[in-house]
């Protein structure tokens, strides 16, 4: 943050290194080549969502992990809002698709708290990451298997470490 801003009061981002953390872990190209999730703007929307949708959660599961977890929905919201203009949608409809993305992610923090809670993710991965078409076996089971392996990895990494963007 700039001498200016910390004059006139600006917060720094707090939520920025963890979003950054989920944006570049939801651009690894296992995803796309061995998980199948398509490898175009709606399946990269859809990969950042997943990923923000299982971080949240984990927010979620601490105390005072509403603030973050509200933080970084925010930073999500930003982000999207630059993403939109940058692909040439204007200024008159860019609100309604923030709000179309944020009740998606909405969305998807309910299906996956609900299939992690059940044990089975299947479900809510193909219909909010794979939209319905059914990958091959293996990809799903990659995908699957990673996004598991993740959501363990984070319960047990501390919130400091976290908020730092230092993801497992």
């Amino acid at each position: 943050m700039s001498w200016l801003g910390r004059l006139l009061g600006e917060k720094p981002d707090e939520a920025l290194p963890l979003y950054t953390a989920v944006v570049t872990r939801a651009r690894a190209e296992h995803w796309y080549r061995d998980g199948a999730v398509p490898d175009t703007v709606d399946g990269r929307f859809d990969m950042i969502a997943t990923l923000l949708a299982v971080v949240m959660l984990r927010l979620e599961a601490e105390p005072a992990g509403g603030e973050p977890a509200a933080r970084l929905a925010e930073r999500f919201v930003d982000d999207m809002d630059g993403q939109l203009r940058e692909i040439g949608i204007g200024d008159i409809i860019v609100g309604k698709h923030i709000g179309k993305m944020m009740s998606m992610l909405g969305g998807r923090l309910g299906a996956y708290r609900d299939g992690l809670a059940a044990g089975d993710i299947t479900p809510a991965l193909l219909r909010n990451l794979y939209r319905g078409a059914v990958p091959a076996d293996a990809a799903l089971a990659h995908v699957r298997t990673s996004l598991m392996a993740f959501h363990a990895a984070l319960a047990t990494t501390p919130m400091m470490k976290l908020l730092a963007g230092e993801l497992p």
